[in-house]
């Protein structure tokens, strides 16, 4: 019995580990269980959000919290990081193209015809 609660419990804290923070809605420790997200970072956005109000969206949560750049964003909605109960657009569709391109590129045969050199018979 002790043995199934555990098993419970431990299924319930690895699910919160991987759940989807709101950055309009999270407290400190919320935030700073993103990935990425550490203390200071948790500090400055619950401070900004207190002073301008909730933020509208993703360019907004980048241009009123420093430290957070376009690249940074995209990590974070990577790690669950949300706002406005939504991720950021094209945060994998970014990247996506790119490897694909480069697949393409790797396997394309060359469209160049192969030079063939012939040896004279020997006599």
């Amino acid at each position: 019995m002790l043995k199934k609660l555990l098993l419970i419990v431990g299924m319930l804290m690895a699910t919160a580990s991987f759940a989807q923070v709101d950055v309009n809605k999270g407290d400190l420790s919320a935030l700073d269980g993103v990935k990425g997200i550490g203390s200071a970072t948790a500090k400055r956005i619950v401070d900004e959000r207190g002073k301008g109000g909730n933020f509208k969206d993703w360019a907004d949560f980048e241009s009123r919290v420093p430290g957070i750049g376009d690249k940074k964003s995209v990590k974070l909605s990577q790690a669950g990081l949300l706002v406005n109960g939504k991720p950021k657009a094209g945060g994998e569709a970014a990247t996506a193209p790119a490897t694909a391109s480069a697949t393409a590129s790797a396997t394309t045969p060359a469209t160049a015809p192969a030079k063939i050199t012939a040896k004279p018979p020997a006599k």
